[in-house]
This record gives structure tokens, C-alpha cells and sequence, in this order.
């Protein structure tokens, strides 16, 4: 297909396609002339995926280019892959260094996954993500313990059982990242949509009028 209707499928504007070859963020079409190139369903499929982490993960171009150098280094694993896609997705919080308050709050997040017999990389994004969120609930009077995480820490682990399983052995790279990114940035909306209407459901059944 032309770049034209390359733009009419993918739903983005040829300047914006250009953009993205020019930024090494989709390979160039193949030569079908001197002035014209002749692109495939695997460059659709990849500005379907820029698109993805563009506009729903609001991701920044250099980060895009992380995750998609990644995908295409055939020696770079499927769990590396999943780390450099969910590292660049985020969201990134300051490191404790400064508050004393966080630096406990990250001490208790490491043993807590220490704890749980997490596999979970020291320099994972969400342990900071979630020492903020305990020095936060501390300041307003909610201390954290692992009877109150219960809850969460079972969905957590169930929904990471669940996610993982949906990629049977062999799955395509380019796949793989597509579902990362689908669990990570789109139906992490879906569960907090999820929560918010249980949350209300079980306040109506408790607090509601009959």
C-alpha cells in the first residue's frame, strides 16, 4: 500500500508517519520507484502500536524508541521485554533520597516484597510508585500492614497469573508487546473503573436506603 492509504488505515496523518520514520520509530517502505514506496501490514500493525503507547500510554517518542529497540533485538527475552515496556510506560515518581518518610515507606516496600517472594528488579518503577503511596496513606493517618494489602495483593497476583498465561509459548514478539501494553495501560483503566463502581455497589448495599 501507498503512504497515503498507509494514513487512511492507520488513522494517523502522513506528516505524522513521516515523522516517525524519520525518528527510527517505523522502518521505511520498500522502493517502488523514485518518488513512491510501498509499505505492509507489519508497518500498520507498528503504527498501530506507536499509536497505542502515543496516545493512550502518553508515552514520549524516546521512550517509544526504547521499547520498539528492544522489540526488534532478537536477543533481548520476552521478560526483558516486559520490563523495558513497563519501565518506559511509568509512571515514574522522585526517588525517597530527600524525605525521611519515603525512604521508610521504600524500606518497607522492599520487605514487603521480600516478604511475598516477589522476583521484582531493585530498580522497578512501582516500588517507589508504591512508597509514595504508603508515606501518603501514613501522613493522613492510615498506617499500612500486610492484613490491610491482603486484598490487593491477591488481585495483584491473580491478574499477573492471568495476564502472563494469555501468552502461550511461541507467541510473536510484536504480540507480546501489543498484550503488555494492553494489560498495562489499558486495562489497568478498566480495573479502576471496575473498582470505583464495586465501591459504589457495596456502599449502596451498606450505607444506601433500602
Amino acid at each position: 500500500m501507498r503512504i497515503s492509504e498507509l494514513g487512511e488505515r492507520s488513522g494517523l496523518p502522513v506528516q505524522t508517519i513521516k515523522f516517525y520514520i524519520r525518528e527510527g520509530l517505523l522502518p521505511r517502505g520498500v522502493t517502488a520507484g523514485a518518488t513512491r514506496a510501498e509499505y505492509g501490514d507489519t508497518h500498520l500493525e507498528r503504527l498501530r502500536l506507536i499509536r497505542a503507547l502515543r496516545e493512550v500510554g502518553d508515552l514520549p517518542v524516546a521512550a517509544i524508541r526504547r521499547i520498539l529497540e528492544a522489540l526488534d533485538d532478537r536477543e533481548v527475552g520476552l521478560h526483558d521485554l516486559f520490563g523495558t515496556t513497563q519501565y518506559a510506560i511509568g509512571p515514574h515518581v522522585d526517588p525517597p533520597d530527600d524525605d525521611p518518610d519515603r525512604r521508610a515507606a521504600r524500606a518497607d516496600v522492599d520487605a514487603l516484597i521480600a516478604e511475598l517472594g516477589w522476583r521484582v528488579s531493585e530498580g522497578a518503577p512501582a516500588r517507589d510508585l508504591l512508597a509514595q503511596t504508603f508515606a501518603a496513606l501514613r501522613g493522613l493517618g492510615f498506617p499500612v500492614s500486610l492484613s490491610d494489602l491482603r486484598p490487593y495483593v491477591d488481585a495483584a497476583v491473580a491478574l499477573g497469573s492471568h495476564e502472563t498465561r494469555r501468552l502461550p509459548e511461541g507467541t510473536p514478539r510484536e504480540q507480546a508487546l501489543r498484550g503488555m501494553v494492553v494489560t498495562t495501560v489499558l486495562y489497568e483503566r478498566v480495573m479502576m473503573a471496575l473498582h470505583r463502581l464495586a465501591q459504589e455497589d457495596a456502599s449502596a448495599r451498606r450505607f444506601g436506603s433500602s
